[in-house]
């Protein structure tokens, strides 16, 4: 029996099912299994009305859910080459170029090496972004690393799915954007020394309003999502204009090209401080793989991907490269580096007076609700993903997986809710920002480093699987490199033997990385090993179907037969 119909079987056995149970034959095929059976036959598109591409190839279904029923459910394919775009564009610019750059400019001590670090951390994303291309056009389906993990790491059984879902989970906040937001409002409404409690106050208040409105009116976040990416592209050329003015001698700035002269003065010596800013740019880029985690709410998915990738990441580079000279013309370096998370404010204060600063301080504190906007968009589809694949959580994995109660995710808006709120309402926010950035990139480069090392071991392995998109090699290696020096760097003693998140020790952040990925090895090893062969059962895997189409694997505990 040829793909295509299997396919249509399992979409039959879909629409005939009453009790919500999918064929268990079906179900508890193993790769073994389907690999007895032939190979695709795909017309000159690439079959991408099917959607499936390299999944069409034996043994090839990430997960244990198939491409129909993974796209089944939801509000079906809404999202277009621009919607896509600005759903990239959205997510990159945000908070970051807005903030990062003071603390980037205190790691490594000039502004020559701040603007390489910008330079160098675009080419890591762009070899990134190829990577994440070849990929999710082999597997154009929502979750992003989770799928590519499943389709190389088969075994242990769900040990990759549960490691990235814990590191989802726990790291997949957007307290970050909430906590620029709120520092940039105070600011605009003239509170220079605010309670710290009425800017969590603040930041709590966005991300609640940001959860209800994807999770109540998920059209209506859709739009404001893509208003809100136009806004912040609109703000950040601005930004890049004025600086162009400054640069000219046009404003009241004085010597603008000052920073520019002996440029790389004062530059650190030392690799840990270059990882941390490192992190601290690459966190800045962070969302060219945007459209990967929702490629189920995608039109014609491989080749909207091809083209809102590049084209979103390229824009983003282009505006954060005179961004930040823009910055550097307009403020000396003392006063960039003690500005914390409101550079983007010291400039409009120098450049137009304080009056004009608080109005357009205002706009970076929208741009900031825009990315937070974006950022739980696709946060909570990887979240519902997880939930899908029958990854053990409270009150049940169906729940989570669900599209209740308006066909978007609330369920999977919850759960990055939890750990947005204890970010917001925990460590003190002039700790918190640069931590939270530092502590998010580490387990992120991990992840990075075994995709792009399953990327290797599938062109080994399957050299002539259906690849819409090939990464040349030597950009694939060159990410392999990088992410090797962002692992290892962050624990060689920084250059002021304190790092950027005093009193808390450099080496603090890398460690509690690595613990989170720990963390989900052992929730796997007591959810699959531990408590069956405590218990004496085995965990069997069904699949249901909730009332929207959605289909779920659900596991229930039989006994193991004796012998």
């Amino acid at each position: 029996m040829g793909f295509l119909d299997r396919l249509r079987g399992q979409q039959n056995t879909l629409a005939a099912s009453t009790a919500g149970s999918v064929d268990e034959k079906a179900t508890q095929r193993s790769p073994e299994d389907v690999a007895e059976e032939p190979r695709a036959n795909k017309d000159e598109t690439g079959a991408e009305e099917v959607g499936d591409i390299a999944e069409g190839e034996p043994g090839w279904t990430p997960g244990g859910i198939t491409f129909a029923e993974d796209a089944a459910g939801g509000m079906g394919r809404h999202l277009g080459v621009v919607s896509c775009t600005l759903l990239i564009v959205g997510r990159i610019i945000g908070t970051g170029i807005f903030s990062t750059p003071s603390s980037i400019l205190s790691g490594v001590g000039s502004v020559g090496a701040s603007l390489m670090l910008w330079v160098l951390g675009f080419f890591i994303s762009i070899c990134g972004l190829f990577i994440w291309l070849e990929f999710g056009t082999m597997f154009p389906r929502s979750g992003g690393e989770k799928v590519y993990l499943e389709a190389v790491y088969r075994k242990p059984k769900y040990l990759a799915t549960v490691i990235f879902a814990v590191n989802a989970i726990i790291l997949g906040f957007t307290a970050s954007g909430c906590i620029v937001f709120a520092s940039n409002i105070l600011i605009a409404a003239g509170v220079s020394s605010p309670n710290a409690w009425v800017e969590r106050g603040i930041a709590l208040g966005v991300i609640f309003f940001v959860t209800l409105l994807h999770g109540l009116t998920p059209r209506l976040g859709v739009w404001l999502m893509n208003a809100l990416s136009f806004f912040k592209v609109a703000l950040l050329l601005f930004v890049v204009v004025a600086g162009w003015v400054v640069l000219g001698g046009h404003t009241r700035v004085q010597n603008p090209t000052a920073n520019f002269h002996n440029a790389f003065a004062g530059s650190s010596h030392s690799s840990n401080d270059y990882a941390t800013a490192l992190f601290k740019v690459l966190n800045a880029y962070a969302g060219w793989s945007n459209v990967n985690y929702v490629l189920n709410n995608v039109k014609n998915p491989v080749r909207t991907l091809k083209i809102a990738g590049p084209l979103g990441l390229g824009i983003c580079f282009v505006f954060y490269l005179f961004a930040n000279i823009a910055y550097f013309s307009a403020a000396t370096p003392q006063q960039i580096k003690s500005s914390g998370v409101t550079v983007a404010s010291l400039f409009f204060g120098n450049v137009f007076g304080s009056q004009a600063q608080k109005a357009l301080t205002v706009f970076v504190a929208l741009s900031a609700l825009g990315n937070v906007i974006t950022v739980t968009f696709a946060q909570s589809r990887v979240n519902q993903e997880l939930a899908k694949e029958g990854i053990p959580l409270p009150f049940g994995n169906k729940f989570w997986a669900s599209n209740w109660p308006a066909g978007a995710p609330l369920p999977g808006l919850i759960i990055h809710l939890i750990p947005s709120v204890i970010i917001i309402i925990g460590p003190p926010a002039a700790v918190a920002y640069p931590f939270i950035l530092d502590i998010e990139g580490y387990p992120g480069q991990i992840i990075n480093l075994f995709v792009v090392l399953g990327l290797f071991w599938l062109r080994y392995k399957r050299p002539h699987a259906a690849r819409p998109f090939k990464v040349w090699l030597p950009f694939a290696f060159f990410f392999l490199v990088a992410a090797c020096f962002l692992l290892v760097a962050p624990f060689l003693r920084p250059s002021n033997g304190v790092g950027d998140t005093p009193p808390l020790p450099y080496w603090l952040y890398p460690i509690v990385g690595i613990a989170i990925m720990v963390t989900g090895a052992l929730y796997w090893a007591i959810w699959r090993v531990i408590l069956p062969g405590v218990f004496g059962y085995e965990l069997i895997p069904t699949k249901e179907r909730l009332s929207d189409g959605t289909v779920v694997t659900v596991f229930s505990s039989g006994r193991v037969a004796k012998n």
